[in-house]
Protein backbone atom coordinates (compact mmCIF):
# COMPACT_ATOMS: atom_id res chain seq x y z
CA UNK A 1 0.00 0.00 0.00
CA UNK A 2 1.36 3.81 -0.64
CA UNK A 3 1.04 6.26 2.27
CA UNK A 4 -1.49 8.91 1.52
CA UNK A 5 -1.29 10.93 4.70
CA UNK A 6 1.39 13.46 4.70
CA UNK A 7 3.99 13.28 7.56
CA UNK A 8 3.18 15.71 10.56
CA UNK A 9 5.97 18.36 11.19
CA UNK A 10 7.18 17.42 14.49
CA UNK A 11 7.14 14.06 13.24
CA UNK A 12 9.66 15.03 10.12
CA UNK A 13 11.64 17.20 12.53
CA UNK A 14 12.19 14.17 14.86
CA UNK A 15 13.07 11.92 12.77
CA UNK A 16 15.64 14.37 11.28
CA UNK A 17 17.08 14.78 15.31
CA UNK A 18 17.92 10.43 14.71
CA UNK A 19 19.89 11.47 11.85
CA UNK A 20 20.56 7.78 10.26
CA UNK A 21 18.63 6.25 12.72
CA UNK A 22 15.09 7.83 12.10
CA UNK A 23 14.53 6.15 8.78
CA UNK A 24 13.48 7.05 5.55
CA UNK A 25 11.36 10.23 4.79
CA UNK A 26 7.84 9.06 4.32
CA UNK A 27 6.53 10.02 0.55
CA UNK A 28 3.05 11.37 -0.28
CA UNK A 29 1.37 12.26 -3.30
CA UNK A 30 -0.96 15.23 -3.15
CA UNK A 31 -3.52 14.15 -5.42
CA UNK A 32 -4.26 10.78 -3.31
CA UNK A 33 -4.96 12.44 -0.30
CA UNK A 34 -7.10 14.42 -2.15
CA UNK A 35 -8.86 11.68 -3.98
CA UNK A 36 -9.04 9.65 -0.12
CA UNK A 37 -11.16 12.73 1.06
CA UNK A 38 -14.00 12.30 -1.26
CA UNK A 39 -13.96 8.66 -0.53
CA UNK A 40 -14.14 9.32 3.66
CA UNK A 41 -16.91 11.57 2.57
CA UNK A 42 -18.94 9.16 0.64
CA UNK A 43 -18.53 6.65 3.56
CA UNK A 44 -20.27 9.26 5.98
CA UNK A 45 -22.84 10.07 4.18
CA UNK A 46 -23.42 6.40 3.66
CA UNK A 47 -23.71 6.25 7.27
CA UNK A 48 -26.67 8.32 7.72
CA UNK A 49 -28.21 5.28 6.40
CA UNK A 50 -29.56 4.09 10.00
CA UNK A 51 -29.32 -0.08 8.90
CA UNK A 52 -25.72 0.04 7.64
CA UNK A 53 -24.53 2.25 10.18
CA UNK A 54 -25.21 -0.54 12.21
CA UNK A 55 -25.42 -3.82 10.37
CA UNK A 56 -28.85 -4.86 11.02
CA UNK A 57 -28.97 -7.46 7.73
CA UNK A 58 -27.95 -11.14 8.54
CA UNK A 59 -26.73 -12.06 5.32
CA UNK A 60 -23.99 -10.56 3.35
CA UNK A 61 -26.51 -9.98 0.22
CA UNK A 62 -29.22 -8.34 1.67
CA UNK A 63 -26.97 -5.88 3.02
CA UNK A 64 -24.80 -5.52 0.33
CA UNK A 65 -28.18 -4.46 -1.90
CA UNK A 66 -28.54 -1.64 1.02
CA UNK A 67 -25.64 -0.45 0.12
CA UNK A 68 -26.12 -0.76 -3.71
CA UNK A 69 -29.64 1.28 -3.20
CA UNK A 70 -28.10 4.05 -0.80
CA UNK A 71 -25.32 4.74 -3.22
CA UNK A 72 -27.94 4.75 -6.05
CA UNK A 73 -30.58 7.00 -3.72
CA UNK A 74 -27.39 9.65 -3.08
CA UNK A 75 -26.13 9.74 -6.47
CA UNK A 76 -29.45 10.52 -7.75
CA UNK A 77 -30.02 13.10 -5.02
CA UNK A 78 -26.35 14.58 -5.64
Amino acid sequence: MKVVIPEKTDQRANRKNKGSRGGRPVGSDAEDYKNRNVVERAFNKLKNWRGLATRYDKHALIYRGAMVLASIVLWLTA
